[in-house]
């Protein structure tokens, strides 16, 4: 995955906005949770909440670096652009409305569903890798079930995100038991189907570590 200017004005921007938005914050502590009726119930320093955005920045720029299979990122860069940014955007939105004082019922949820929508939408681009995407025993030992499930859950993700942002606009108190309803339902049905799929993949691989060495029953 190549770096360059190109692809990085777009975060460096998002960074810029934040650290204006927090600057003009009146108070020196800025909002940065919220509880399930989408009431600020944690603050923190804005200088704090500065580096919670340089972080996330940097943690998904060094990834690809750390990864075993860093060169399969060439085949889906696009799609962890996406990602990449699609995760900025919702976390300086989340934390520049907090610092502005826009408390708006249902906020944090109408910025997570939006985000589940746009990871759903490029889900089905990822390949194999060890920190991106639907990573269970099954996908990671099964290009076969590797690709299924992330087409499955790249329509999962976008209806759970679809009522993730409906809950938001329309019932914030329910927006907390959609998410994790929704969570838990996406995991199980992906679980179960990347297993089922990897059972009857032909081409299965060892997972890493368990093939017998040279000489061993």
């Amino acid at each position: 995955m190549h770096v360059t200017w190109r692809t990085e004005w777009p975060h460096w921007l998002l960074l810029g906005l934040l650290l204006l938005g927090l600057a003009q914050a009146p108070a020196q502590r800025v909002p940065i949770h919220w509880n399930a009726a989408g009431e600020i119930d944690g603050f923190a320093s804005k200088w704090l909440a500065l580096g919670l955005g340089v972080g996330i920045y940097l943690l998904f720029l060094v990834l690809p670096r750390l990864d075993p299979g860093r060169a399969n990122y060439a085949q889906f860069a696009g799609a962890y652009g996406v990602i990449r940014l699609a995760v900025l955007a919702w976390l300086v939105a989340l934390l520049g409305a907090g610092a502005l004082g826009l408390s708006i019922a249902g906020l944090p949820h109408v910025l997570g569903g939006a985000l589940f929508i746009v990871a759903g939408s490029v889900l089905g681009k990822i390949r194999p890798n060890w920190f991106v995407g639907v990573r269970t025993p099954w996908t990671l030992a099964s290009k076969r079930s590797w690709v299924r499930s992330h087409r499955l859950g790249g329509w999962l993700f976008l209806g759970w995100g679809l009522l993730e942002l409906a809950a938001g606009l329309l019932r914030p108190a329910l927006g907390l038991t959609v998410l994790i309803g929704g969570g838990v339902v996406v995991t199980v049905t992906l679980l179960v189907y990347s297993y089922l799929v990897w059972r009857a993949d032909p081409d299965k691989l060892p997972a890493v570590g368990t093939r017998p060495a040279d000489g061993e029953p």
